[in-house]
């Protein structure tokens, strides 16, 4: 078999053997090593730009959930449903972007990505009523869906294998920079500049970054074999999804990135400023504080989980397993204090924790790319990539739902007591994501 990383994309341990069928045939292009070097960071750094602005559409909503609860007139569950749907097109369209990253390259699906944004952050930013700003967020979370993969799909073309571990944490931590400038910047311009003013601004500077992608961006280093959508037969969709879905280093990833990622996903995108200021009693600017150790806590672990998984990609499930029990002790004692109260000093601590949440996520992706040929990584990727946006749907739907169910009647806002019990039910799926990795950690064992 080729030993080719830019074809092959091994990771830190050795995929499953391709049949003869799927082998490509060896030729001159095929001994291309990726070059590395500041045209790849450059590369790179076009890309990441597109991510970061990515995450700061995806999170405008979390610092701005009271504000929308009061700009529609609606309660705790409607106002999961904007999150709850964003979410659930992003992970509906995970494969379908995979399936276009392998076909016509990340460089236009970043295009069309950014454009996507931009547009249904404009139409949120002038919405007055709840079901058109349903729809701009579901448009906005189909241009966020297809930025990640397409990013990681330039670094591997521009990197050497070995590196891939380390610029996807490096990747996701940068991406976190777009969650601090939500948390620190968005969060005053609403109160300043108001409601429009601020998400139209947003919506705007989605024309930089597509000038800049546009003109700078380039897929891959000169020299480089034909991209993979160009090199090899298309394959029917369904048996390329099929021939994904069927290897067991997909689905462990898949399942990785769902348990690692929804607690932190799901307290950041919505309900983490109203249980703080709410439940909690905190000021919006206290919340904030909190909300931003949470960013930068997430993006000390990515350099750490960067260069642990790039050193021995034996630590990939401890690091999960780690972050997994952690977090679930950190809540449960939270959850379990008196009254729903827990002191600052405890929240601080899992602020800190769910830092890790993200970086540990990026795990499912590796294994996902450790075990998929080249001309399938964008969809195996896109698989693995749900995990983790098909969780926080379910817990910001579950959150809701109990809160409207223990709110008082006549109340516009919800006690102490009803978000210590409406939280317990993300330990659900903690459970649950724990319980598969385990079965399916065995059966990757058995195939190897």
């Amino acid at each position: 078999m080729s030993v080719d990383p830019a074809r092959t994309a091994p990771s830190l341990s050795a995929p499953a053997p391709l049949r003869p069928a799927e082998l490509p045939a060896v030729t001159p292009a095929a001994v291309f090593h990726p070059p590395g070097g500041r045209a790849a960071w450059f590369a790179w750094a076009i890309g990441v730009s597109v991510y970061v602005l990515a995450v700061v559409h995806r999170t405008s909503l979390g610092v701005a959930g009271l504000d929308a609860a009061a700009r529609f007139g609606i309660g705790a569950s409607a106002l999961s449903t904007f999150s709850i749907l964003q979410v659930l097109v992003y992970a509906g369209m995970q494969v379908p972007v995979g399936l276009l990253v392998d076909r016509i390259g990340p460089r236009r699906v970043l295009l069309l990505g950014v454009a996507l944004m931009s547009a249904g952050q404009l139409a949120f930013a002038f919405s007055t009523a709840f079901a058109p700003a349903l729809a701009s967020r579901a448009v906005l979370g189909c241009g966020d869906a297809m930025t990640f993969i397409s990013v990681l799909r330039v670094a591997a073309r521009w990197f050497p294998a070995a590196r891939n571990p380390f610029v996807a944490q490096l990747t996701g931590l940068v991406g976190t920079g777009g969650n601090l400038v939500t948390t620190v910047v968005l969060a005053q311009a609403l109160h300043t500049a108001g409601w429009s003013v601020t998400f139209g601004a947003i919506a705007l500077a989605g024309a930089a970054v597509f000038a800049a992608v546009f003109v700078l961006l380039r897929e891959a280093p000169p020299g480089a074999p034909a991209p993979v959508h160009r090199e090899f037969p298309r394959l029917p969709v369904g048996r390329q999804i099929r021939a994904a879905w069927s290897e067991p280093g997909t689905r462990l990833g898949m399942w990785v990135h769902f348990t690692t990622a929804f607690p932190a996903s799901a307290f950041g995108l919505l309900w983490g400023l109203p249980y703080l200021v709410e439940g909690q009693g905190m000021t919006r600017a206290g919340a904030g504080g909190l909300l931003s150790l949470l960013v930068l806590s997430g993006m000390a672990f990515g350099l750490l989980f960067g260069r642990l998984v790039s050193r021995s990609a034996g630590s990939r499930l401890p690091i999960a397993f780690t972050v997994l029990g952690v977090t679930a002790l950190c809540w449960t004692v939270t959850l379990a204090w008196p009254h729903g109260h827990p002191p600052l000093w405890l929240l601080v601590v899992l602020m800190l924790v769910m830092g890790s949440n993200g970086p540990a996520s990026l795990i499912g992706l590796d294994y996902a790319r450790a075990y998929n040929p080249a001309e399938r990584l964008g969809t195996a990727s896109g698989i693995a990539n749900m995990g983790g946006f098909i969780g926080s749907m379910i817990t910001l739907l579950g959150i809701g739902v109990l809160l409207d169910a223990l709110a008082d009647p006549g109340s516009g806002s919800y006690s102490a007591h009803a978000y210590q019990l409406a939280f317990c039910f993300q330990l659900a799926p903690l459970l649950l994501g724990t319980a598969m990795i385990l079965r399916l950690r065995r059966k990757l064992a058995a195939a190897r």
